[in-house]
C-alpha cells in the first residue's frame, strides 16, 4: 500500500509546476475551457470525408506518464473526441459516449527534455523527437440516435498501432415528425 501511494505522490517540482498553472474563468462559446486547451490542443484535422476524419497529434510532455510515454487516460480521451467529432452534426447537440473499448497495444512518447536558463526564467524546450500520431476515426453505423464509431490511433512514422478504439454513442436529436 505505501508503494503504492508513494508512486501516486506528486514529486515537489511536479506541485510546483501545477500551482503555478493560471487559466482565467472561462466564457462560454469565445475561448477554449481548460479541459480543451490541456488534452486536445495540437490536434490537426487534416481531413474530412463523409463518415470519416482524419488526424495528427504530436504527443506533447503534458499528456505523458512519469516514463515520459503517453498516458492511457490521454488516448482514451483521444478515442472519445474524435470518436464522437466524426458523427457531430453542427447545429445538433453532441452524442454522448455510453460504451467505449479500447485496445492498447503500444505506446507513443514525448521529446526529450532539455534544460535551458533564459535570463532568469527556466525554460524547457524539446527536441523534435515527438512522436506524431495518425488518427482516424470512422462511422461503423447508425440507427436512430445511436452511433457507432472506430478510431486508430498509429505511429505516423513507423505506422505501429498504438491503440485500437471503439465508441458507441446516444444522441437524442429532433423529431423528423
Amino acid at each position: 500500500m505505501e508503494k503504492a501511494k508513494a508512486f501516486l505522490e506528486l514529486t515537489r517540482g511536479e506541485s510546483d509546476r501545477i500551482s503555478s498553472l493560471a487559466f482565467p474563468p472561462h466564457r462560454l462559446g469565445t475561448e477554449c475551457s481548460f479541459y480543451e486547451y490541456y488534452s486536445l490542443r495540437g490536434i490537426r484535422v487534416d481531413r474530412i470525408e463523409p463518415g470519416q476524419v482524419f488526424c495528427t497529434f504530436k504527443v506533447p510532455p503534458r499528456l505523458t506518464d512519469r516514463e515520459g510515454k503517453l498516458a492511457s487516460g490521454a488516448i482514451a480521451n483521444l478515442v472519445d473526441e474524435i470518436g464522437g467529432a466524426v458523427v457531430y452534426v453542427e447545429g445538433l447537440p453532441m452524442n454522448v459516449s455510453v460504451d467505449m473499448s479500447i485496445s492498447f497495444l503500444s505506446s507513443a512518447k514525448a521529446g526529450r527534455l532539455l534544460g535551458a536558463i533564459l535570463l532568469v526564467r527556466v525554460a524547457w524546450e524539446f527536441e523534435d523527437m515527438k512522436d506524431e500520431l495518425e488518427i482516424i476515426g470512422r462511422v461503423l453505423g447508425q440507427k436512430g440516435g445511436y452511433s457507432g464509431t472506430s478510431v486508430l490511433v498509429k505511429n505516423k512514422t513507423t505506422g505501429e498501432l498504438i491503440a485500437d478504439g471503439r465508441n458507441s454513442l446516444f444522441g437524442k436529436h429532433a423529431s423528423k415528425m
